[in-house]
């Protein structure tokens, strides 16, 4: 029997703000000793009354209008009641049926075609504490309670593991790049819980769903939910019944494990937040907060490709990340051709970025300073062999390409006496080359400009050492250049 895989995605995403959800505790805990950063709200004391924080509420309906989410007029705060030794107060304090968005969608792109998969809903809450088990003791730091929390929940509109994991990547590009988010799942900024069924091939009905945790790559998101879906897969086969529980994604046995029996929403026992009031949302306030919204990213690889004449792959390289795209932007801006640029920051750039372990707000090459180095190579002045060898200079010292060309005397060799005595000795020195070419592979001829190139240290210039190779090997066979 076929079947069908069907995926809905809880996303938890810890905002940038200064302070946590409901106190002026500092969010930077990572680090910190444990339990330093608290106080009487975060650690739940009796009488401590939390105070909403203005810029999560920003953020999350940021976050939400970069969804398409509609955002609502009016909505409050719950108490989800559940008592686990990370949760001080008994309970948490997040939304439920009035959240701040829902019902938005963000396109997800697998092998050629684009789904669009349903937004249910942007909610903000707080973090819990951190839990770490040694043996038969458990330890708890509070650091993290308290810190704002975003949690997106998609539609089960996902159809299989890769799907889901394009989602959360995509997800997490936007989080970037409206900066909300670092989106760092290794520590723990985005959090992807996923509610994974399988059905017969056809049938409507939703078969028994299971919820799988401790994802912290894109890589394991879609491990876990292929392991997932063929262990349902297998129990129905064998006659079996899916049981609705949470399990766990164990990464170093590549397999899931019971956790818990799953909780329904009637087990948190949500009322309304008492302690806080509800938020009003105007249409002033909403505008304002859309007017912030940055060009998003397919909007702006969608300008790229009609602006600079980018192929799509490029475009969407250059949209990875709105550090990126604005690097491309200003070296452009610099420069003016955007095909030559594209191919040097996704080629060159994006290679010395990889090899010194940096993000390109950390690179020391300036946009203008690539554009300099490129003019270098339009005029003539070096070539592209040159070119690459120079930045990397000036990525490892922070040197601009002119002083690095004048301090080496790298400038290209196009003096046509000085090559042909360059070329005339290669010829001498690759009696068989010659022989091919002469023999009637004109191809042979490429070799030999490389041997130029590398008598030369790559300065010589590769059309004239190639148009004088051509001629001395065409004059001493006797025949005229071609």
């Amino acid at each position: 029997m076929d079947y069908e895989i069907v995926i809905g995605l809880e996303c938890h995403v810890q905002l940038l703000t200064q302070s946590k959800m409901f106190c002026g505790c500092a969010t930077d805990y990572d680090g910190a000793p444990p339990n330093t950063r608290v106080c009487p709200v975060c650690l739940g004391l009796p009488g401590a009354l939390p105070v909403i924080n203005r810029k999560a509420v920003e953020y999350t309906v940021i976050t939400g209008l970069a969804l398409h989410c509609q955002i609502a007029e009016f909505a409050k705060f719950d108490r989800k009641n559940y008592h686990y030794p990370d949760l001080a107060k008994g309970y948490q304090i997040s939304q439920y049926d009035l959240p701040l968005t829902r019902q938005g969608w963000l396109d997800v792109e697998v092998e050629g075609q684009t789904k669009r998969v349903g937004i249910t809903r942007v909610h903000l809450e707080e973090d819990t504490a951190k839990n770490t088990h040694l043996g038969e003791t458990s330890l708890v730091d509070y650091n993290r309670a308290g810190v704002p929390l975003m949690e997106i929940v998609t539609e089960p509109d996902l159809r299989s593991p890769e799907e889901a994991r394009v989602f959360a990547s995509n997800l997490r590009r936007i989080l970037r790049w409206i900066g909300v988010s670092t989106g760092d799942m290794e520590a723990g900024a985005l959090r992807v819980d996923a509610n994974i069924s399988v059905r017969p091939q056809g049938q409507a009905k939703f078969g028994t769903k299971t919820e799988i945790k401790n994802m912290n790559s894109f890589r394991a998101v879609k491990l876990a939910l292929e392991y997932e879906a063929q262990r349902q897969i297998d129990v129905l086969e064998h006659g079996g019944r899916i049981v609705q529980e949470t399990r766990g994604w164990v990464e170093g046995e590549g397999r899931t494990v019971s956790q818990r029996s799953k909780e329904f929403a009637h087990d948190y026992r949500y009322f309304p937040e008492p302690d806080l009031p509800p938020l009003v949302l105007s249409s002033t306030e909403v505008e304002r907060l859309r007017a912030q919204l940055p060009e998003l990213p397919e909007a702006r690889a969608e300008r790229l490709m009609a602006r600079y004449g980018l192929s799509q792959y490029d475009a969407g390289v250059l949209t990875g990340s709105r550090a990126v795209a604005d690097y491309y932007e200003a070296a452009v801006a610099a420069h003016g051709n955007g095909k030559a640029v594209a191919n040097w920051v996704s080629g060159e750039m994006f290679r010395l970025l990889r090899g010194a372990t940096l993000e390109i707000e950390a690179v020391p090459v300036s946009p203008q300073a690539l554009a300099e180095l490129l003019r270098l190579v339009d005029d003539g002045t070096i070539g592209i062999s040159v070119a690459k060898t120079v930045l990397e200079e000036m990525f490892a010292t922070g040197q601009r390409a002119g002083e690095i060309v004048r301090a080496k005397g790298l400038t290209q060799i196009s003096d046509q006496d000085q090559l042909r005595q360059v070329a005339a000795d290669i010829i001498a020195a690759n009696p068989k080359a010659v022989a091919d070419y002469r023999g009637g592979k004109p191809t042979a001829v490429k070799f030999l400009v490389g041997q130029v190139m590398r008598a030369t240290r790559g300065q010589a210039n590769p059309t004239v050492a190639s148009e004088i190779l051509e001629q001395l090997l065409n004059e001493s066979n006797g025949r005229q250049p071609s």
